[in-house]
């Protein structure tokens, strides 16, 4: 091989070790301790908001853990949004039993087609109290002190709170990848909100003021993006000092997994449609993340064909490794995941590869504006 060539190669491959070691000492931190401040009776009042559409067997399983969450003072704002199924009879009956439940339907109008954004404003505005916190009808509260914990992250600084919204542990190679992949980018996005750069959250576990949101104008501004109704408001309202995080395991949402990988494969392509609105330099690092993680596997792989420095690619491969293990295995213990990291020998490879397949779908799909 050309000597030329050879250094510029191992030039290109230590600059991806040394992104990659950046990434994981910067941006994949998880905070040391949470905000518990607050004493009971000073925890604020707070709304949740969620919206439903055909999810009367979910909110039949799951919404009245939402309801007995141990909370002085709170209400739960439902938005049936366009139902064909029995959700609205489901939210009557339990209409009838909790007090504290409001909800409102948005009729089907086959003329007029609108995504989520459009329930959770319906929703924002018939909330009653300041402090809201959102969640999904497919997903319930890990623990009776969910509202707690999310909500002790409130102070007169912090705004906006970003929660954990984990999905269930089932037997299956698809159900560790999918947790797994959620585990990570949990980590990644918690990372940034400690390097004051929040970018992302999760719909399903996400708290916010109701002030907050009525300077915002993202819902009105991206009506016609098929997600986005979590990271778009946080990269426009988020900032370095009024954005918490909740981690905790008792402040968790759990989701439904999905069975098939096609369903996971839609689900992360909807996801992904958002991520061309994100600032040009987390979309920038964010992809040489992408791109640095697979020349470095690439490489160290090739490495192996030329004796001379397998010894050498072997060493920045197990010191990437056993950092990731620090970091990932010290986020596992603190949000109860637990040897959940110990995946990262079986994804890390095939993680981006998915990713990259993902866009370049995306890139060939016509656009879409589906309620998720």
């Amino acid at each position: 091989m050309n000597t030329t060539i050879l250094f510029t190669v191992i030039g290109i491959y230590i600059v991806a070790w040394l992104i990659q070691i950046v990434h994981y000492l910067v941006f994949m931190r998880s905070p040391k301790g949470e905000s518990k401040d607050r004493i009971e009776g000073s925890l604020p009042p707070v709304s949740v908001i969620i919206c439903a559409r055909n999810e009367a067997e979910n909110l039949k399983n799951f919404l009245p853990r939402v309801l007995e969450q141990d909370y002085p003072k709170f209400q739960v704002v439902v938005v049936n949004d366009c139902s064909t199924d029995d959700t609205e009879i489901v939210l009557a009956q339990m209409k009838r039993q909790y007090d504290h439940l409001y909800f409102t339907s948005i009729p089907v109008d086959k003329k007029f087609f609108h995504g989520k954004k459009l329930a959770l404003s319906i929703g924002v505005k018939a909330a009653q109290y300041d402090h809201l916190i959102l969640t999904d009808a497919d997903c319930y509260p890990a623990s009776g002190n969910w509202l707690k914990n999310m909500a002790t992250q409130f102070s007169s600084k912090k705004e906006l709170v970003i929660g954990y919204g984990k999905y269930e542990k089932r037997k299956g190679l698809l159900n560790l990848f999918v947790r797994y992949e959620t585990f990570w980018n949990a980590v990644q996005y918690v990372g940034f909100v400690i390097a004051g750069k929040p970018f992302m959250g999760v719909g399903r576990n996400l708290a916010y003021k109701k002030s907050l949101f009525q300077e915002s104008n993202v819902f009105r501004s991206y009506l016609n993006v098929a997600s986005g109704d979590d990271d778009l408001f946080i990269n426009q309202m988020g900032n370095r000092t009024n954005t918490a995080v909740c981690i905790h395991p008792e402040g968790q949402t759990v989701s439904v997994p999905v069975t098939s990988f096609f369903s996971w494969w839609n689900q992360k392509s909807r996801h992904l449609t958002t991520s061309v609105f994100y600032p040009w330099a987390i979309k920038f690092w964010l992809g040489l993340e992408v791109l640095s993680r697979q020349i470095f596997w690439v490489l160290t792989l090739c490495s192996y064909f030329f004796p001379t420095f397998v010894r050498y690619s072997l060493l920045l491969f197990l010191t990437r490794l056993l950092l990731q293990y620090v970091v990932l295995g010290r986020a596992s213990k603190r949000m109860g995941e637990k040897h959940l990291f110990w995946a990262t020998i079986l994804f890390d490879f095939i993680t981006p590869l998915l990713l990259g397949a993902l866009w370049v779908s995306n890139l060939m799909r016509p656009k879409n504006n589906k309620w998720k």
